[in-house]
């Protein structure tokens, strides 16, 4: 395959909201292992690197997975109030690619197929899209902060599936070319297309009750997969 996109999976060592998240123990395994495994399975990748200033997750990954390459977060770039823009940035001037895909170790349910599907379309419609995103449709009736309606009216009760579906950007993966990222800064390009990935997958761990209900699904479909 002539194109393949280069992977990077940013991780830090701490966690506001689940302690340790990266590596605590999901259904056996390091969190972070769930996503590099579906990576590695990954048609359309061609490498692994974790941007890292964990000397722990590192040598786990090191010890795991001997292709994975680390890149050592510097200083400048550690904190929770770092833009993953300007992380992604470092990360491409070190490797050097033109085609990467971005996802997270909170992402365990998320499959290989689903990635190279984001792949083939972003190859595919690179003459109309820059840049690819996965994303949740959105079709309830929705309020901002205002308690104003933001996709429907009130007094006018249409069902919800009749409503002009909004999309949630979902943090599952981001697919962009060094061009496209270097023109904007961002891994959102100027012309993005959305990837409306499946529910159970793009299951996004924040918080205490993501990470339970994330094992408790992830076994469930384990179960479904050996019945069948």
């Amino acid at each position: 395959m002539e194109d393949k996109f280069v992977a990077l999976l940013p991780m830090k060592g701490h966690s506001e909201r689940v302690q340790n998240k990266n590596i605590r123990d999901f259904n056996g395994t390091p969190l972070f292992c769930r996503i590099l495994n579906t990576l590695m399975k990954c048609t359309y990748v061609s490498g692994v690197y974790i941007d890292t200033d964990s000397a722990e997750i590192a040598g786990i990954a090191k010890n795991l997975f001997k292709s994975v390459h680390i890149i050592e977060r510097p200083e400048r770039l550690c904190g929770d109030m770092v833009s993953m823009n300007s992380i992604i940035e470092y990360d491409m001037d070190m490797i050097g690619a033109e085609y990467y895909i971005q996802t997270h170790a909170t992402n365990p349910l998320l499959r290989a197929e689903t990635l190279d599907e984001g792949c083939r379309r972003f190859l595919e419609k690179m003459n109309l899209f820059d840049s690819l995103f996965s994303v949740n449709r959105l079709q309830t009736r929705l309020y901002d902060g205002n308690a104003k309606a933001v996709n429907h009216r009130p007094e006018e009760l249409i069902r919800t599936q009749d409503l002009p579906p909004l999309y949630e950007e979902n943090s599952n993966f981001y697919i962009f070319s060094k061009t496209s990222f270097l023109s904007t800064g961002a891994r959102i390009g100027k012309r993005p297309q959305m990837m409306e990935t499946d529910r159970l997958e793009s299951i996004d761990i924040d918080e205490e009750v993501d990470f339970m209900l994330a094992e408790q699904i992830d076994i469930l479909l384990s179960k479904e997969w050996r019945e069948k």
